[in-house]
Formats: structure tokens, sequence, C-alpha cells
């Protein structure tokens, strides 16, 4: 990490680290106004502030343990150059293999459905541009398209993606905010929500996963020249994703209202223009690169496990990630309820991986005397240093088990079996108003 830091001197390393992690939210982006819908104004907002803080404060915790984790092998001369360092690697180097192993079903699960969710949205997306075929089929024809990130080597490659990334996904919330309102409200809008604890913790739900999306950090930490800089570009990516949520939410859900219930995808409710046509545009070419970001750790815990991880054969490697796009490929055809399946894997994975795990992981590894004061990264002494630490982390294990997992599984799945129950599986068409002849 040293010799990195000395590598780091360039003006446009500085600026693209501070883009780096921009711009991940966009499929969030568009079922934001549905959660609001379930929420309510109020609520929304104060649960898009709240997981925002909360999801900044388990990135720090990621961000100390990989530092720790990567300083220790380092001092015992272990060269990561040809290796991409990964959060179950942190978690063995640290804790143990039965920490590992969690840390590796939650997180390899997580990201599996992550990409699965990039799959249904591109589908959902591309439909309001062109309905003469199916969602079905086009999750077909983007399952294809999605497979080429299989020659993308690792995060170093995504570095102009991500920015571009940023632009797309800033273009298409302040597209929905100022086509809302000059919409206006529809004739007879009305805003009952919340109705329902079933679509409150929803809703709820699915502004955990908006704020979680810290599944990958370990590996885009590991593709940084100072990876003890995440914490804080995370912290201001956070900051610039709430100015492009909040209002585009709160905009969309004063329009439309309680109509988000039955359109998750808030660019169905918003007249066809050539701007949302560009919107849907950006925002198919986003979810294309944020599909790589969710699978590209899963093509190397793959590669790790078939041995093959650290050959120079780009068409080698390349050739065993097949394997991984076709399960998701299968899941996103299955499963294709946009919306719903944000707040399930919400629930059920996010819960566990960005927040329980990371919390209990890092009181875990500092609860000796010896531990703490040979911390590399120390907990800062404006949030009361590690008394501090620990009754935030303590906080966020109980909150995120309790109205997380708990009250936000229950509502979740119930919704998502719903759908199913509405539309079946393998729907060929969710959502879609009837096909104009």
């Amino acid at each position: 990490m040293e010799r990195e830091e000395e590598d780091f001197k360039s003006t446009s390393s500085k600026f693209s680290r501070l883009l780096w992690h921009g711009g991940s939210v966009a499929q969030v982006l568009l079922t934001l106004p549905y959660s609001f819908s379930q929420l309510g104004l109020v609520s929304g907002i104060v649960f898009q502030l709240f997981y925002g803080l909360m999801g900044s404060w388990t990135a720090y915790l990621i961000t100390a343990l990989y530092v720790e984790y990567r300083t220790r092998k380092e001092r015992e001369k272990v060269d990561f150059r040809n290796h991409v360092i990964q959060w179950f690697e942190v978690l063995d180097g640290l804790l143990g293999k039965n920490w590992r192993n969690l840390g590796l079903f939650f997180n390899c699960t997580f990201l599996l459905f992550g990409s699965v969710i990039q799959l249904v949205a591109c589908a959902s997306n591309i439909y309001y541009i062109n309905d003469n075929l199916d969602k079905r089929t086009w999750t077909y024809i983007f399952g294809a398209c999605c497979a080429t990130t299989v020659f993308i080597p690792s995060f170093h490659n995504y570095r102009i993606w991500s920015f571009l990334g940023l632009i797309m996904t800033t273009y298409t919330a302040w597209y929905m905010t100022i086509a809302s309102l000059i919409h206006g409200q529809v004739e007879g809008v009305t805003h009952s929500g919340p109705t329902k604890l079933v679509l409150y913790f929803t809703g709820a739900t699915n502004i955990l996963y908006t704020f979680g999306g810290h599944a990958v950090t370990v590996e885009i930490m590991h593709a940084m020249w100072k990876p003890q800089k995440f914490k804080m570009i995370y912290l201001i990516a956070t900051l610039y994703v709430l100015t492009l949520t909040l209002p585009s939410a709160s905009a969309v859900y004063w329009a439309f209202g309680d109509m988000l219930l039955t359109h998750s995808n808030a660019l169905s409710l918003l007249p066809r223009t050539g701007f949302r046509d560009i919107a849907v545009i950006l925002m198919l070419i986003h979810q294309f690169i944020t599909f790589g970001f969710a699978c590209t750790p899963l093509y190397f815990v793959w590669e790790k496990f078939i041995g093959v991880h650290e050959t120079k054969s780009l068409f080698k490697r390349a050739l065993v990630r097949v394997p991984v796009v076709i399960p998701i490929w299968f899941l996103a055809i299955i499963f294709p309820f946009f919306g719903p399946i944000n707040s399930t894997v919400g629930s059920l994975l996010v819960s566990f991986t960005v927040y329980i795990i990371p919390a209990l992981a890092h009181m875990v590894t500092f609860a000796s005397a010896t531990a703490r004061e040979n911390a590399i990264e120390r907990p800062p002494s404006i949030l009361g240093g590690w008394v501090g630490s620990y009754s935030m982390n303590v906080f966020v294990v109980v909150w995120v088990l309790v109205v997380g997992f708990g009250l936000g599984g229950w509502a979740s799945m119930l919704n998502f079996i719903h759908q199913i129950d509405t539309f079946g599986l393998f729907a060929k068409c969710y959502q879609c108003p009837p096909h104009k002849t």
C-alpha cells in the first residue's frame, strides 16, 4: 500500500477517485417513488437520510477491516499485485474460516441477485421505448449483452465507466424531477401512504437496499491507489446521491401519488418524450455497467475456485466466467418483478452483507485491548472513539436485524409472493399496460 501511495500522483487519478463510487443507484432511482407511495413522503425522506448515514458508517467499517487485513499481510511479505482481495478473504484473514464462509455466502448471493436486478431493470426500461417485444424477450437480449462483461478483467477497467455512470444517473434524476413538476399532479391524485404495514416495511427495505450497495467495496478499494480514502469518498458520494434521490422521488410521488403502487418503474408514468427516451437509454447503459460491477466479484470468486484467477490469459478467464452468467440470466426470467425484488434482496441479503456482518466483524476484530492499541485505522474521536464505535455497531446490528431483516423480510416476502400469485413465475410482461394494436 505504501508503494502504491507513492505512485498516486496525477491530477486525473485524484479526480477519478472522487467519482469512483458515483452513480450506483440507477435502477433504485426508478423505484424510490414507488417506495414513497408505500411509506408516505415524510417517512420516505427520513429513511433515505437515516439509511444513507448508516450505509456510510458500515462502508467505513469495511474500509477499516480491509486496511487492517492488507497491512498485516504485507508485513508478512504477501504480494497482491496479481491477486484481487475480496471481502471473504478479509474475514478469513482477520477472524477465521467460519466468518469467511458466512461472508462468502451472503456476499455472493447478494451479488448474484444484484446482477439479476440489473437484467430485470434493463428489460423494464427498454420496454417503454419499444413495446413491440415483451419484457421477457428483452431479458433474453440483454442477458446476452451483459454476458460480454466476462471479457472485462478487473475494476481498473471500470474507472471511466463509473464517471459516465455518474453523469447518466444525474441526468435521469433531474429529468424525473423536472418532468414531474412540469406534468403536474394527475387528476384526482391521492397520497394515502402509509396504509399497510406490509407496504410500509417493503418500502423501507427498498431504501435499505438503495444505500447498501457497497457489497463490492473491497474490490473497489483494491483497485484504488489510496484505499484509505474510500470512506470519505463514500460519504461524499452518499451526500451527492441524496441530492438526486430526494428531489426525484418527492416530485414523482407528488405528481402521481398512489398510482405508483401499481407502477414500480417511475418511467412508466412519465409522458413519452425525447427527454424520457434519453433517460431510458442512459439507464440501460448504466445498468450494463452496474451489472459488471455486481458480477465481477462473482467472476473473481469462481476463478479462484477453479484455480485460474492469476492466469494472464484473458480468453481463459472469460471462458471460465461464462457459467456465472447463465444462472443470473435464468433467474431474471423467472422473477421479473421490478421493484419488489429490490426490497426482498434488501431485507434478506443486504441486511447481513452490508450492515450486520461488517458491524459484528469490526467489534470482534478489535475486541481485545491489544488489537485496539495496534489498529491501523482508529475510530474518529469526534464519534467517541472505540466506545462510540462499539455503541454505533450495536445499534446497527439490532436495528437492521429487527427492522431490516425481521419486519422488512416479513413484508418483502409477502409482497414478493403476492407478485408471484398475481403475475406468475416467468411472467411474460410484468406490469405492462394493455398493448395497443
